[in-house]
């Protein structure tokens, strides 16, 4: 059996990030695989925008840390770990992991289940994958609507999962409310790795055209986003991006402090 691998942690703001590579995050996808009776796994993105969202709600910063893989969506924060805690720090961006993912289905077969994004959406996603991946199956979808579910619907759902067994379970919910479900559902559901999702369901289902890989390595895809979508991401782009930049100077300048500080930071 492969050894677990160690995770160095990066403070920003109170959320504590890994510095893993997809490597590390292999070995521990296969380690909790291999038991379907446990209870599930959560996997959270962070950038800029969730790092405020944390700051500005301490219940928000909570399931965020609550991850068990706690990882770097945001280039700039893939840089900075590179330089200051880990080498080999990779962006685990859902969109890029789910086809990382994919990429080992021939050899490891995998079954996702897929919580989130509008009517027809898991269909379109389901074709895009299977015409590029040979070992994905898409065993069930549902898109909630718009509103709190009641606890029969609720229970509805953790049962037809449970049913199912997926491996995955990819929550698309937007950004914080889809780590906050996963928190509330992650000992309802056994044996999956549920990771919020972002944007996945608007990319893959053609909703919203993706930044070209470039833009996105150089970190600027959010200004991508913005000029797509600017009435509904102005001021997650603008204004919290500036909240961002100055929280984290004064943290640096240590100024304030964070919950949850590393000691080891720089």
């Amino acid at each position: 059996m492969t050894s677990l691998p160690v995770i160095r942690k990066m403070n920003i703001l109170g959320i504590e990030m890994g510095c893993m590579s997809y490597d590390d995050m292999y070995i521990l996808f296969d380690n909790w695989l291999r038991d379907k009776s446990t209870r599930s796994h959560a996997v959270a993105a962070i950038n800029a925008y969730g790092c405020v969202c944390g700051v500005l709600d301490k219940h928000v910063r909570r399931a965020f840390n609550a991850a068990d893989i706690v990882g770097i969506d945001s280039m700039p924060f893939v840089y900075w770990a590179r330089r200051f805690y880990e080498p080999r720090t990779d962006r685990l961006y859902p969109p890029d992991m789910i086809l990382h993912i994919c990429s080992r289905a021939g050899a490891r077969p995998c079954t996702f289940y897929l919580y989130g994004g509008y009517p027809g959406a898991a269909a379109k996603i389901e074709g895009f994958l299977k015409n590029r991946y040979q070992g994905v199956q898409v065993v069930g979808a549902h898109a909630p609507p718009f509103r709190e579910l009641t606890e029969e619907e609720d229970a509805a759902i953790c049962d037809e999962i449970n049913r199912l067994q997926p491996d995955f379970v990819w929550v698309g919910l937007g950004s914080p409310r889809q780590d906050q479900w996963i928190q509330a559902h992650k000992e309802k559901i056994r044996g999956s790795i549920m990771v919020a999702s972002g944007a996945l369901f608007d990319f893959y289902s053609g909703r919203i055209r993706q930044a070209p890989r470039w833009i996105r390595c150089l970190g600027f895809e959010w200004l991508y986003r913005l000029f797509q979508d600017f009435p509904r991401l102005w001021k997650r782009y603008t204004v919290y991006n500036i909240i961002f930049v100055v929280l984290f100077v004064f943290q640096r300048l240590r100024m304030i402090r964070f919950s949850n500080a590393d000691a080891s930071e720089p």
